[in-house]
């Protein structure tokens, strides 16, 4: 017998925090926003971490994906994970969608269908070449590596000029494991930053901007970048919602990084679709709107 409609799906460190720091608490404000905004709307919620081998998936309706941020670090249990449950419950957004999503491959579709992305080559796995190799073919005096499956920067450098052995020594490693992707380094991350849209259903909620400390390209706070509230204009509120109905079915959530790229376009860096940060703290309601999707994936 179901006992709940909706499972936030978690990590277990903010299940029970040893330590509740600045960090930690914005995750459980944003937390207690969505579990609230869906309790407001008479659903009986709960949380749970994914990898907790004593839940009963059959005891929820559907499970919402949210901070799950070390799903990358233990892939093939997740992806294991993932079957097993997807038939004992219904996915929040779905698992096909999470699926492709997973996978940064998933930029190369999105182009495919007219959307622009920051310039991406993919290196498939137990490629042959050297680092220096490629960056040779390429013709690339200023790029970022970073692995094709990934999150919260890991594994991501920006190189200039030669590789150094250090990273070729990674980048040997890595590639006979999984794939990489190497972009042109976009000046603009630097100069403007990157802005994340918020949307729900495929319509835009709201956005931040993301900015790198001084000295660091990547713009997570992981690394010390700062986020800002913010206002795009007309013109990038109509490029994330054209993101977003670029995929199909239409998300019941989404986070689309933009950034303009070295032609100084709007350019897609990611699409989250999976356990995206959504800054529910810098605008409360919003998690009204979530809870508004959730119900009518409910209701399919």
């Amino acid at each position: 017998m179901q006992r709940w409609d909706i499972v936030l799906l978690t990590e277990g460190i903010y299940l029970a925090p040893p330590e509740v720091n600045a960090y930690v608490q914005n995750v459980l404000t944003e937390q207690l926003l969505v579990q609230n905004a869906l309790e407001a709307k008479g659903l009986m919620v709960t949380r749970a971490d994914w990898r907790d081998q004593e839940f009963d998936w059959t005891s929820t309706r559907a499970v919402l994906f949210r901070e799950i941020w070390d799903y990358f670090h233990h892939f093939s249990e997740f992806s294991t994970w993932l079957d097993e449950t997807t038939p004992k419950t219904h996915m929040i957004n779905s698992t096909a969608q999470i699926r492709w999503n997973l996978d940064k491959h998933y930029l190369n579709d999105l182009s495919s269908n007219g959307v622009n992305i920051c310039k991406t080559e993919f290196v498939e796995t137990g490629d042959e070449r050297t680092l220096s190799q490629i960056r040779e073919e390429e013709n690339l005096s200023d790029f970022v590596l970073k692995p094709a499956v990934s999150g919260a920067g890991r594994h991501t450098y920006r190189i200039t000029g030669e590789v150094p052995k250090n990273i070729e020594q990674i980048y040997r490693e890595l590639i006979g494991q999984e794939a990489m992707m190497i972009q042109p380094f976009q000046k603009n991350v630097l100069i403007k930053g990157e802005v994340a849209y918020m949307l729900f259903d495929g319509k835009y909620s709201h956005a931040v901007l993301k900015i790198a400390k001084e000295g660091e390209f990547r713009v997570q706070d992981d690394f010390g970048g700062s986020v800002h509230q913010y206002d795009p204009s007309d013109e990038e509120i109509q490029f994330a919602e054209h993101v977003a109905a670029n995929t199909s079915p239409l998300p019941s959530y989404a986070r689309v990084d933009v950034i303009r790229d070295n032609n100084d376009q709007l350019a897609v860096a990611e699409l989250e679709l999976i356990e995206p940060e959504l800054w529910f703290r810098f605008k409360p309601e919003a998690a009204d709107l979530m809870a508004d999707a959730v119900l009518r994936e409910l209701g399919k």
